[in-house]
């Protein structure tokens, strides 16, 4: 008997969704388990999905996610609210499709080394002074950047933030990262490479500052730090992924039309 759990957006609609998908799945012999589920439902948009990664981050390697849309946008979910009897049908009776999503592992060293992970990007971001930021690929310094900041984006995240700073979309099932900038200084004087870098998921961004990234903050996904007293952070794709179960057969080209 499959254990399940599902993770809804905190608004009246969502939260009626989950409870009748709760029901449902109780009445078809699933398991309701929300420590050790096997499969996780998600009710809402993107917002939502990314939250309930994080909060299942040690066992999604474990797990699968398939969502329902009742959100801004739902660029991770295969169903929309009138599918919700169809979506529920198909997850008693079929076996999935399963995409895998890489993980962006994102270490940051200073007095001591902590790891993050991001389904979507890592951005360093600086609101209240000009960025100087060494970027260096495999350890080869590619430039110093002059700006607000930097983000590594995983082919996931390419529509994401990094589709705002007009980064290059990237179809799924290639392990890349790509690297863009957050409104760069272009003079005379200072210059960087100006446009986005798609890189290998073999290599290393790593990504220091003189200044030890004094008033930057480190952005994944909805999460957000300090970075003061930081005095690197390296990028690289994970081994810890994120398995989407596809019910439906999916049409990425039809998703991406969706966003404009």
């Amino acid at each position: 008997m499959p254990r399940f759990t599902v993770v809804a957006k905190d608004d009246q609609i969502s939260v009626k969704i989950r409870d009748v998908i709760v029901q449902k799945l109780v009445a078809s012999n699933f398991v309701f388990d929300p420590k050790t589920p096997e499969i996780i439902l998600v009710v809402g948009g993107d917002g939502t999905f990314l939250s309930a990664v994080h909060y299942y981050l040690n066992i999604c390697d474990h797990a699968i996610f398939t969502g329902i849309h009742t959100g801004t946008l739902g660029f991770f979910a295969d169903y929309t609210l009138p599918m919700l009897a169809q979506g529920l049908q198909d997850i008693v009776t079929k076996k999935p499709q399963i995409e895998i999503k890489d993980l962006l592992k994102i270490t940051v060293k200073g007095a001591q080394e902590q790891q993050f992970y991001a389904v979507n990007e890592a951005r360093v971001e600086n609101i209240v002074r000009t960025q100087l930021i060494d970027v260096f690929i495999d350890g080869v310094q590619l430039e110093t950047f002059r700006g607000t900041g930097l983000c590594v984006a995983t082919q996931t995240g390419s529509t994401a933030y990094n589709r705002s700073l007009r980064g290059a979309v990237i179809e799924p099932g290639l392990r890349v990262m790509e690297l863009s900038e957050v409104t760069g200084i272009h003079h005379s004087r200072y210059r960087s490479l100006g446009v986005s870098l798609v890189v290998n998921g073999s290599r290393v961004i790593r990504l220091s500052s003189p200044n030890q990234f004094s008033a930057s903050m480190l952005c994944y996904d909805r999460e957000s730090m300090e970075l003061s007293g930081a005095t690197e952070i390296e990028c690289t794709l994970s081994d810890k992924r994120v398995y989407l179960a596809h019910y439906q057969p999916q049409s990425f080209t039809k998703r991406l039309s969706h966003l404009f």
